[in-house]
């Protein structure tokens, strides 16, 4: 674990990212969005490259993926068909991060609201969390929504807060992207990094990381400090 936690905070809810944070979705992210590529004669791109694809919103990895001049009519048409694929496949590979199912069991046997708010579509995130993290762990579990802005606008998580009736300062939001950090400082939230995920510790720490987590089970002993 990097950095100092301030002592006198007491946090009473976490909210997560999804990909790159409770689960390794990279493979199915990267296969569903190849397959489509291929659709439209595109080159696909080697799974590792989709690290920097993702965690923007679904039609900004469609638009990451193909070539620079591609229409936005084209960049439609692809991601329409990304999401018919990546509907089927949304968990043939991606599973949960070694240490998350424990670290979930612990938060909620001690009493810490938890949610999640991706900006991965809704319905696939919903999903996700029902088939691989158990829904009933979490207050409120939001996907990309119509109306309501993506991350790193605060709008979900503050959101998600007022629902867990919990006042942003007593939140950490547990992200593994700049985009991640940035959107906790916006909302007034604790900004924890997570290592373990898509993007690196440069980035984390760009973007106002607070604190830099290695594994799923430090962020207990953040809480419990």
């Amino acid at each position: 674990m990097a950095k100092n936690c301030e002592a006198c905070i007491s946090f009473k809810a976490v909210i997560f990212d999804l990909d790159g944070t409770l689960v390794n979705s990279l493979e199915d992210l990267a296969d569903s969005a190849n397959e489509a590529l291929c659709k439209y004669g595109y080159r696909t791109h080697p799974i590792e490259a989709y690290k920097m694809f993702i965690g923007n919103g679904v039609r900004q990895l469609i638009k990451n993926a193909v070539p620079d001049d591609t229409s936005g009519e084209v960049i439609d048409r692809v991601l329409a068909d990304y999401r018919v694929i990546y509907n089927r496949n949304y968990i043939k590979k991606t599973k949960p991060y070694e240490g998350i199912p424990e670290m979930l069991n612990i938060l909620r046997n001690i009493g810490i609201k938890m949610a999640v708010c991706s900006n991965k579509p809704h319905k696939p995130t919903i999903e996700i969390v029902k088939k691989l993290l158990g829904i009933d762990n979490f207050k409120v579990v939001f996907g990309e929504r119509e109306g309501i802005p993506r991350k790193p606008d605060p709008s979900a998580l503050l959101e998600a807060a007022e629902i867990m009736g919990v006042s942003p300062s007593e939140v950490i939001y547990l992200g593994d992207s700049g985009g991640d950090m940035v959107a906790a400082k916006n909302a007034g939230m604790y900004a924890a990094g997570a290592l373990w995920g898509f993007r690196s510790r440069e980035e984390l720490e760009e973007n106002g990381a607070q604190v830099l987590l290695t594994k799923p089970l430090d962020l207990v002993d953040l809480i419990a400090r």
